[in-house]
């Protein structure tokens, strides 16, 4: 064997260990977080912390980031504290369409269509922060999910 051959050896030895402590570190993180938010909603309930739960899906980014950000202006108005925006993975949907039926058959367009989302939670909000929040208006296009924990 030459040199080079046991330097290479040597070090995807050397790379495979730093990927497994990687792997175990990022494995005992996601378990720590886990933890630490199961029991963050089960200390709420506990409690007696009332928790409003605020989902926002929109096709566009920046009206979305708008509303989010008129949501949280009317919560601090009212003192609410609020946990986020969190911003949650963007669901995709791909689509596949035939450009011709008939003699150019293999030739196809493809569509997609980008859900984003955030997610906000407000924690023991008062009536007047509730009320405000119903009775704000949002631009057309964002959809808005709420629940109490």
């Amino acid at each position: 064997m030459t040199t080079t051959e046991t330097k290479i050896k040597k070090t995807k030895t050397a790379d495979k260990s730093e990927s497994t402590d990687v792997d175990t570190a990022v494995k005992a993180v996601k378990k720590s977080k886990a933890k630490v938010s199961k029991a963050s909603v089960k200390k709420g309930k506990e409690d007696g912390r009332v928790i409003l739960r605020i989902r926002v899906r929109a096709y566009e980014s920046k009206i979305l980031d708008s509303s989010v950000k008129q949501i949280m202006d009317t919560a601090q108005r009212h003192d609410a504290t609020i946990v986020g925006p969190v911003p949650l993975p963007t669901e995709i949907k791909k689509y596949t369409v035939n450009r011709s039926p008939f003699i150019y058959k293999n030739t196809r367009e493809q569509f997609e269509i980008r859900v984003h989302k955030r997610l906000i939670d407000i924690i023991n909000p008062n009536a007047k922060t509730i009320e405000s929040l119903t009775n704000l208006s949002l631009p057309s296009g964002v959809d808005i999910d709420v629940k109490m924990l």
